[in-house]
C-alpha cells in the first residue's frame, strides 16, 4: 500500500472512531511500541527454527496483522512529525555504509 493510501485510511479510521484528537506524537510513538511488544510476544522465547515453523503455519497471519500495525504507526508518527521517511532511511543507510568503510579501515 503507497504511503499516502495508507495515511488516509489511518485518517479516516482515525476520524470514525473519534480518535484523531489522541494521535499526537507521544501518544503514536506510545503506541508504536505497544505494537512491537505484541509482534514480539509472538517471537520471545522461539528459537529461529520455531519461528519459521511460526510463519509457516496458520499463526502467520498474526505476525503480518502486527507488523502492519507497526508500519502504521510508524508512518503516521513520521508523518505527525513531519519527518520525510524515505529521507531519513536514505540518511541513515549512508550513515551506516559510511560506519562501516570507517570500521574496515580501523577507523571506527
Amino acid at each position: 500500500m503507497e504511503r499516502q493510501a495508507l495515511l488516509a485510511a489511518f485518517d479516516e479510521i482515525a476520524r470514525r472512531r473519534g480518535w484523531a484528537p489522541l494521535h499526537t506524537p507521544k501518544n503514536l510513538a506510545m503506541a508504536l511500541s505497544v505494537e512491537v511488544a505484541e509482534l514480539n510476544r509472538h517471537l520471545q522465547w522461539r528459537d529461529d527454527a520455531e519461528i519459521a515453523q511460526l510463519m509457516a503455519g496458520d499463526r502467520a497471519p498474526e505476525v503480518a496483522a502486527e507488523l502492519a500495525d507497526v508500519q502504521m504507526y510508524l508512518v503516521k508518527l513520521a508523518d505527525t512529525l513531519g519527518v520525510d521517511l524515505d529521507a531519513a532511511l536514505t540518511d541513515k543507510v549512508a550513515e551506516n555504509r559510511r560506519r562501516c568503510e570507517l570500521a574496515e579501515r580501523g577507523d571506527g
